[in-house]
């Protein structure tokens, strides 16, 4: 449930596959508030996010996924070359009832309203899905890590990014159990050393691109046993 993202710049493509009707929709959580990024269903345009230095952060909130089934995420990271090599993502939970087993207190960079992930609460990179978790550049492929076995966190860590890359592909999985709720994903850049995560966000840009494309596949998973 763990991993670790450094990004500078990213335009994030989401692939549903089946035919549903529920919209999933993409925006910028900050301070309380959330800005729509766009509508994601096959064919809609997405938005393009920049993270420019180690340190900068942003959430990134989900809503309409359908229960029980996994998405393909992919993610395209623009950065600064030589200013952070590695990129965290984490699954951030809303505040409800299924909170009691997490572990805190909670870290600088969950918002208010939100906690982080525990096993039961079905918000989860789609772990054990077999969905594919990459980082891809034009110097070779990133190592991840995934810290998403305890009730402390669900977090991916792509690291050895070639020194935040122009262009970095990201892929990794996600997951709704219940379905259609809001919950976040932060994403941080972080430096050789891995930065810990900034209480401050930072936003760059926030025009449209890419196409959302095709892919998302059904999955039945037992009653809420974990994520």
């Amino acid at each position: 449930m763990k991993r670790f993202l450094p990004a500078v710049a990213l335009a994030a493509l989401l692939f549903p596959g089946a035919l549903h009707a529920e919209p999933v929709t993409i925006g910028v959580h900050t301070g309380g508030a959330t800005a729509l990024l766009g509508v994601f269903s096959p064919g809609v345009p997405i938005a393009e996010i920049t993270l420019p230095e180690a340190g900068a952060a942003v959430n990134l909130m989900f809503n309409g996924l359908t229960a029980r089934e996994d998405y393909q995420m992919e993610l395209l990271v623009f950065g600064s070359t030589g200013t952070w090599n590695t990129l965290r993502a984490e699954v951030l939970d809303p505040l409800d009832g299924d909170d009691g087993l997490d572990v805190k207190p909670y870290h600088d960079g969950v918002p208010d309203g939100f906690t982080t992930s525990n096993d039961h609460d079905g918000l989860s990179f789609a772990q054990r899905s077999g969905l594919q978790r990459s980082a891809a550049f034009a110097g070779g492929f990133a190592s991840v890590t995934a810290d998403e076995d305890s009730n402390a966190r669900d977090v991916l860590l792509f690291s050895g990014v070639g020194a935040a890359p122009d262009a970095l592909r990201v892929t990794f999985g996600l997951r709704d159990y219940d379905g259609n709720r809001n919950f976040l994903v932060r994403l941080t850049a972080d430096d050789a050393l891995g930065t810990p995560e900034p209480a401050s966000m930072l936003l760059i840009g926030t025009g449209l691109a890419g196409l959302a494309a095709v892919r998302r596949r059904r999955r039945g998973l037992p009653p809420h046993s974990g994520n």
